[in-house]
């Protein structure tokens, strides 16, 4: 019966077929394209912000610790490899290494989550830079901070892929879910690696 059932789903309408994209991969693309406006346009605030000040960042900004995000920037676009290496076990019908490799992915993308919090913490208790510090503390966890909601959500919907996972949900013509989580996680990477450049390169 479970056989029968894959194979329903892997011929029902919706699903991924060779030569086509599915109705919720076109949503996930769809969906992401409004996330690159919101962000778009949170960048160009920032731009237009820093454009019109002559000292940038304004005296008195504490020094970001650079390394230190090298080091979160790292493991976020490691964990993105995983995330495709997951795809790729899927595509070829191997659920065993799909599982493994969405946990890592997972544990890559927390351990990024637990490090800007811990940065967040430091640089409010040691530095007094807040959300209330002037347009660049306004600027920076603004930008940040959506950003991290972000990733948390893309762990979310990696932790509920993964339990499907566990269970034999997906096979190797049947994993649209994984596709998407796929997608959404590549997006907030290249979005962070935008921040960080942004935010620590920049002079």
């Amino acid at each position: 019966m479970a056989v029968t059932d894959a194979a329903v789903r892997d011929h029902a309408p919706g699903h991924q077929r060779p030569g086509g994209i599915s109705s919720p991969l076109l949503g996930m693309v769809l969906f992401i394209a409004s996330e690159v406006m919101f962000f778009g346009g949170l960048f160009g605030a920032y731009f237009t912000i820093r454009a019109a000040a002559t000292v940038w960042p304004p005296q008195g900004s504490p020094e970001l610790n650079r390394p230190y995000s090298a080091v979160a920037t790292a493991i976020l676009v490691t964990s993105s490899v995983f995330m495709q290496l997951a795809v790729t076990a899927i595509r070829r019908g191997d659920q065993k290494w799909l599982v493994r490799w969405l946990a890592v992915t997972l544990l890559f993308g927390l351990t990024f989550l637990a490090m800007q919090g811990n940065d967040y913490y430091n640089l409010a208790t040691h530095e007094g830079f807040r959300l209330s510090s002037g347009v660049f503390g306004s600027l920076f966890y603004t930008l940040t901070g959506f950003h991290g909601a972000h990733v948390f959500g893309g762990a979310a919907f990696i932790s509920i892929v993964l339990l499907r996972a566990r269970s034999g949900q997906f096979t190797a013509r049947y994993h649209d879910t994984v596709e998407m989580a796929s997608y959404y996680w590549h997006f907030v990477d290249v979005v962070w690696i935008g921040l960080f450049s942004t935010f620590f390169i920049l002079k």
